[in-house]
C-alpha cells in the first residue's frame, strides 16, 4: 500500500493535473446538480480525511454548487483510486481508506439530518452497504414514512454475493433500483432464480416486496451497447442504445454513473420514465458521448428540487495517448 500512495502523490504532482469531485456516487450528484441548474439543489454526505485531497474534495464540491457535509476522519487519509486507461480499456487500484469510515453518528447530527428531512429524493450506492448499513436503514425508513423516493444501485456483483443480508434489508424500501446486466444476473443467481434473461430478472426485482406502497418499484438495467431494460408496473420496456463509433470512444470509466446522474436530473423534474430513458440511452456508449449528451440537454426548469446522495476528487492528466485518473472516493 505504501508504494501505491507514492504513485498517488506522483499523479497529483503533475502540472496538468485537474481535480474533479468523483467517486461512484459523487460522480452522479455533481452532474445531476449541473443538469438541474439550481445552485444548492443537491446535497451529499460522505467521509474524507483531513488532508490535501480532502481539501480538494471540499473545494470541488463547493465549485459544483453541491451542498456537501463531509465527515472528516482525523485518522484515515481521503480514499484514492488510481485509474489507468489505455485504448479505451481501464485498470484500477483502490485505497478506500476514509471512504470506509462513515458512521451514522455523523448522519444523526442536526445539521446533517436536516438535509435528509429537506430532501425529496434520496440516492445511495450499493457500495455503501459495506460501510454503514445502519445509515442506509435510517434514511430508508425516513423516506418510507414521509413518502419520499428512495433509490439505490446494485453497484457490483460482489455486493449482491457477499452483502446479501444488508442488501435485502434495505431493498424493501427501494423505489428505483439501478444496475447493469452482470449485476442483475448475479442478483438473480444468489437468489436461486433459474434465469439469466435480463428482462425477466428486471421484472422479478421490481416485484419483490416493499415496505411502503406509496411508490411502485421501478428497475432500470443497463447493458452497455445493448438496450436499456426498464421494468415498471408489471411490464418490461427496452430502449435501444445509440452506438458511438469505436474510434470516438475515449473510455467507459463512469459511464454507468453518468447514466444514473442524467436519469436523476430528469426524474426530479417530473419527466416520465419513457422520456427519461429515451433521453439517456446515448449515455451508455462512452464517457465522451456522455458529456455531449448532457451539454445538449441541460434543463431550463427553475423548479426547486433536493436530492441527498451518500457515498470522491478525480485527477486527470494525459501522457501521450494514455490517460490516467486519480479518483478520491468518499462514501
Amino acid at each position: 500500500m505504501y508504494s501505491f500512495r507514492i504513485q498517488y502523490d506522483e499523479l497529483g504532482s503533475k502540472d496538468n493535473t485537474e481535480y474533479i469531485a468523483g467517486g461512484a456516487t459523487q460522480n452522479s450528484i455533481r452532474v445531476a446538480q449541473w443538469m438541474i441548474q439550481i445552485p444548492g439543489a443537491t446535497s451529499f454526505m460522505g467521509c474524507i480525511g483531513k488532508d490535501k485531497f480532502g481539501e480538494e474534495m471540499k473545494n470541488n464540491a463547493q465549485a459544483a454548487s453541491v451542498n456537501a457535509h463531509y465527515y472528516e476522519d482525523a485518522n484515515a487519509p481521503t480514499g484514492t483510486c488510481a485509474v489507468c486507461v489505455v485504448g479505451g480499456e481501464r485498470s484500477l487500484v483502490a485505497n478506500l481508506s476514509a471512504a470506509n469510515c462513515y458512521t451514522s453518528e455523523h448522519l444523526k447530527r442536526p445539521e446533517n439530518w436536516t438535509l435528509v428531512e429537506k430532501a425529496k429524493y434520496v440516492y445511495i450506492a450499493g457500495f455503501f452497504l459495506t460501510v454503514s448499513p445502519d445509515s442506509i436503514q435510517l434514511v430508508a425508513e425516513h423516506a418510507a414514512a414521509t413518502n419520499k423516493v428512495f433509490m439505490m444501485n446494485l453497484s457490483a456483483p460482489f455486493i449482491c454475493e457477499f452483502f446479501r443480508d444488508a442488501q435485502e434489508k434495505a431493498f424493501q424500501y427501494v423505489d428505483y433500483i439501478f444496475g447493469n446486466e452482470t449485476e442483475a444476473r448475479t442478483f438473480a443467481k444468489v437468489r436461486g432464480w433459474e434465469t439469466d434473461n435480463v428482462e425477466e430478472i428486471a421484472l422479478k426485482i421490481s416485484q419483490l416486496p416493499k415496505a411502503s406502497g406509496t411508490h411502485k418499484r421501478i428497475t432500470v438495467i443497463t447493458q452497455g451497447c445493448d438496450p436499456v431494460v426498464v421494468a415498471d408496473d408489471g411490464k418490461v420496456k427496452t430502449f435501444p442504445v445509440i452506438l458511438l463509433p469505436k474510434e470516438k470512444l475515449v473510455d467507459t470509466n463512469g459511464a454507468g454513473d453518468a447514466f444514473v446522474r442524467g436519469f436523476l436530473s430528469q426524474l426530479v423534474q417530473g419527466k416520465s420514465i419513457e422520456s427519461v430513458s429515451e433521453l439517456l440511452v446515448t449515455l451508455q456508449t462512452s464517457s465522451s458521448s456522455v458529456l455531449a449528451a448532457l451539454t445538449l440537454r441541460s434543463p431550463t426548469s427553475t423548479r426547486q428540487t433536493s436530492i441527498l446522495r451518500m457515498y470522491g476528487v478525480l485527477v486527470r492528466y494525459s501522457i501521450g495517448e494514455r490517460q490516467s485518473f486519480l479518483d478520491i472516493s468518499s462514501v
